[in-house]
């Protein structure tokens, strides 16, 4: 074992050995992978997972990884063994929701490129002779699944890794991580030091464990789940290849099957989580089979029995001839760990990936690690999303917990969990709980979503009705307090957005390097600005005011906003010029929006608020009443107002005085539903929907953010060279032809048999009165009344291409 290396990788699992093949494959050398078992039976999830292999996803992320990594498994072979048979997969209804949900599944697929249709029970029973059909609604069939051979192809890839350098240590155990100054200086195991300024941590299930040697959290939680092969069915006697049915997936029972021959094999999730505490796994000298395999039990495997005896009657009374509690990680929201922590540099991980992502997360990660971006947007994996509660070992079993019990479950976009909440609350939470609030939960922030103190103000038969899927977690309480805000004044909680204070001698240049727009103005501007890889793709979206010369506030979401800090530090110059703090905590943020907020705000304060005193987009420190306020002229509404920050400890004071005042003047509070409906009428971009780090500022819209003449910034020649290409595609506002219906995001939009791109954000504009969609579209389709449609659930709307904003073009109510 070498006493450097250029990166150590930790475990040699499939994850571990897809990132060393393809580091190696971009021309890494000096790399070294560490496993502490055997190789390439490690004694993981990847020494035991059965294989099945599913490419749909409601996230686009997700897909795309299954997809390259069923491309990849397809090209292994290890001693005649293939990596992967490709006999497709089958998934089942037995209840009319599910068949809508493969409906909209199947929408999935058209739009991440997945090959799939929409099939009938009897077509379904023709693919799988032993399945029973009469209590099917229909099936989803996609011909490209199907089974992994896992340690085939981990193997495999290994092979070709050391072909190109790599090396790999087997029976080395990490017992350390050396790191000074905040960055990784060397690995120290069982057999001895390794220096080196990259480690990539692909442990799974022992994560937790080597994180904490760096003091890196690793919020997963290792759980048991349930795998059993029966003795042969009558109707498969004789069979000797090995899988020839597609692998069966039966949700409405979380569980899944696959044929072994003339046997098969069940797995299930239809019983509560059995979680593993990291330092309580086995080590293999003591683990009866592997480490990562425990004792079956039984008692959570009956309720399953029963139901995969109802879908498959030959397997009734036939013994178990193969049984195991197989471990396997989730995290709090259910995605993969990916990045380089931004609390040790060189830190970098790649943890909770299943077989079915795990070659093509390897890719990504290499492809991260050697050019600094990876070649699709991975924020929804991002290691630094969470925020610090999530670190707490009673959270991290809770909501991982909760991961397993949902894993097949039919999820809606604005499904909320129960537990644990609360944990983050503003400091006028209990006047928006005594209004009635009802509060979605994000980023641990309880943020009001509507109140029903503003009941009495709905007025049936206005606005359209919604039902079914569209109606969940949903109020016509909403399109009141939309209206408020346009025609009288509401009041916001917007103390979950995340707080920056950049300053120090270098912090303008420091700004000036990483925005696209200009950050070199006047004390008291505001500027929007994008953030930018070096391939031109928006990292971040947020607001920077200038507080004074070397003093910066930047400003962006609470569900972004770690996401977004992580950036941010890994563009931190080590010279120690600039400082960046988190102070999100520091202050609270009431949002004062609508036609009437600057009479109602002059009657608490005797500093100037007029137009001229205090024009759009500026920022300055007033006094309301007693309570001192950094108030900032911007308004994601599109209305006239202001976000009004205070410390913490005044916050309630600041509520107070701005309702009170307000009754006078018809004040509201509103929330996150008239937030979104207000934002998609004036054309403002979310970013993780509308915006992202697949998308450029100009295919974007939001080129007006970018001075191409202010000099260097990241991403500035990618830019140049697609101004002089020009765009391929355009985010693009589209209207449905009926006003009545309402999609949710992610449908495709199509034009005939062609899918041209998918729903980004989608609601229902409450002022302008029209259903409103947006998306990307290629440009020969994204011009003024091109009709397009829209498939939801499976039908089709009509809807048409539009001039956007559909609110107030000109913005003069903004800048009044």
């Amino acid at each position: 074992m070498r006493d450097q290396a250029r990166v150590v990788i930790i475990g040699a699992g499939m994850v571990g050995c897809s990132a060393a093949y393809h580091l190696a494959k971009l021309g890494w050398r000096d790399i070294v992978v560490l496993e502490q078992g055997p190789l390439f039976a490690t004694g993981g999830s990847t020494s035991h997972a059965p294989g099945l292999m599913f490419q749909i996803n409601s996230s686009r992320m997700v897909s795309k990884l299954a997809q390259y990594t069923t491309d990849l498994y397809a090209r292994q072979s290890l001693h005649g063994q293939p990596g992967f048979m490709r006999v497709g997969s089958v998934e089942v209804a037995i209840t009319p929701e599910r068949w809508a949900d493969l409906k909209r599944k199947h929408g999935f697929a058209r739009v991440w490129g997945v090959e799939a249709e929409l099939i009938s029970a009897a077509e379904a029973g023709r693919l799988i002779p032993v399945l029973r059909t009469d209590e099917l609604y229909g099936a989803l069939h996609v011909p490209s699944d199907g089974i992994a051979k896992a340690l085939v192809s981990a193997e495999s890839l290994a092979a070709q890794a050391k072909e190109l350098g790599v090396e790999f240590c087997e029976y080395t155990a990490v017992t350390g991580v050396e790191v000074a100054n905040g960055r990784v200086r060397a690995v120290q195991t069982s057999n001895g030091r390794i220096a080196t300024e990259q480690l990539l941590l692909c442990a799974g299930i022992w994560g937790p464990r080597i994180g904490r040697m760096a003091g890196v959290s690793i919020p997963l939680s290792p759980m048991e789940h349930q795998y059993v092969r029966t003795a042969p069915l009558a109707e498969l006697k004789g069979e000797a290849r090995e899988i020839v049915h597609p692998v069966l997936r039966h949700q409405d029972r979380s569980m899944y099957f696959r044929q072994h021959a003339d046997c098969y094999g069940i797995g299930s999730y239809y019983h509560e989580p059995i979680l593993v505490e990291p330092d309580a796994i086995l080590n293999h000298a003591d683990a009866p089979v592997m480490p990562s395999v425990r004792s079956f039990t039984p008692e959570h495997f009956a309720a399953a029995q029963e139901a995969a005896e109802r879908l498959i009657p030959g397997i009734r009374g036939l013994a178990h001839t193969y049984e195991i509690n197989g471990m396997f990680s989730f995290t709090p929201d259910g995605q993969s760990l990916l990045g380089e922590s931004h609390d040790v540099r060189g830190f970098w991980v790649a943890e909770a990936v299943w077989i079915t992502h795990g070659g093509g997360t390897g890719k990504v990660m290499a492809e991260w690690m050697v050019d600094g971006v990876p070649s699709i947007d991975l924020r929804e994996a991002d290691l630094n999303r969470f925020a610090a509660h999530t670190a707490s070992p009673s959270y991290i079993r809770a909501r991982s917990a909760q991961q397993y019990r949902e894993v097949y479950d039919i999820i809606h976009p604005l499904q909320q969990m129960d537990h644990p909440r609360p944990v983050r609350r503003s400091p006028f939470h209990q006047r928006l709980e005594e209004l009635g609030g009802v509060f979605f939960e994000s980023a641990g922030w309880e943020r009001p979503q509507w109140f029903e103190s503003n009941k009495q103000a709905v007025e049936p038969g206005r606005d359209p009705e919604r039902s079914g899927w569209t109606a969940r977690y949903w109020s016509p309480i909403a399109a009141a307090e939309h209206r408020g805000t346009r025609e009288r004044v509401a009041m916001f909680d917007l103390t979950a957005f995340t707080k920056l204070e950049v300053n120090g001698t270098g912090a303008l240049a420091y700004l000036q390097r990483i925005a696209s727009n200009q950050m070199d103005q006047k004390i008291g501007r505001v500027t929007y600005t994008a953030m930018l890889n070096k391939k031109g793709g928006i990292q971040c979206d947020l607001t920077v005011t200038r507080l004074a010369e070397s003093r910066f506030l930047v400003v962006t979401g609470g569900s972004v906003g770690m996401h977004d800090m992580a950036w941010m530090r890994g563009q931190l110059p080590e010279d120690g010029s600039v400082f960046l703090s988190d102070v999100t905590s520091g202050s609270c943020c009431v949002g004062l929006w609508g036609p009437q907020a600057r009479a109602l705000l002059e009657g608490l304060t005797e500093d100037d608020v007029s137009n001229a005193g205090f024009p759009y987009f500026t920022a300055k420190r007033i006094f309301v009443g007693n309570v001192p306020v950094l108030a900032v002229r911007v308004s994601y509404a599109g209305e006239l107002g202001w976000e009004l920050y205070t410390p913490t400890e005044y916050g309630l004071t600041l509520w107070d005085l701005l309702w009170n005042a307000g009754q006078a003047y018809g004040v509201i509070a509103a929330g996150g539903a008239a937030f979104d409906s207000l934002r998609l009428e004036k054309g403002y971009r979310l970013w993780g929907a509308d915006i992202h780090s697949d998308y450029n500022p100009y295919e974007a819209g939001i080129g007006f953010a970018v001075r191409l003449n202010k000099g260097d910034f990241l991403g500035r020649d990618a830019l140049v060279a697609v101004k002089e290409a020009g765009i391929t595609r355009k985010l693009c506002c589209l209207v449905l032809d009926d006003a009545s219906e309402v999609v949710m995001g992610k449908e495709p939009i199509v034009s005939g048999d062609r899918v041209l791109g998918y729903v980004t954000s989608a609601n229902y504009g409450y002022t302008v009165g029209k259903s409103i969609a947006y998306g990307y579209l290629p440009i020969d389709l994204a011009g003024e009344g091109t009709a397009v449609d829209i498939e939801f659930f499976g039908e089709r709307i009509p809807a048409t291409v539009t001039v956007e904003p559909l609110y107030d073009p000109e913005g003069t109510r903004l800048r009044s």
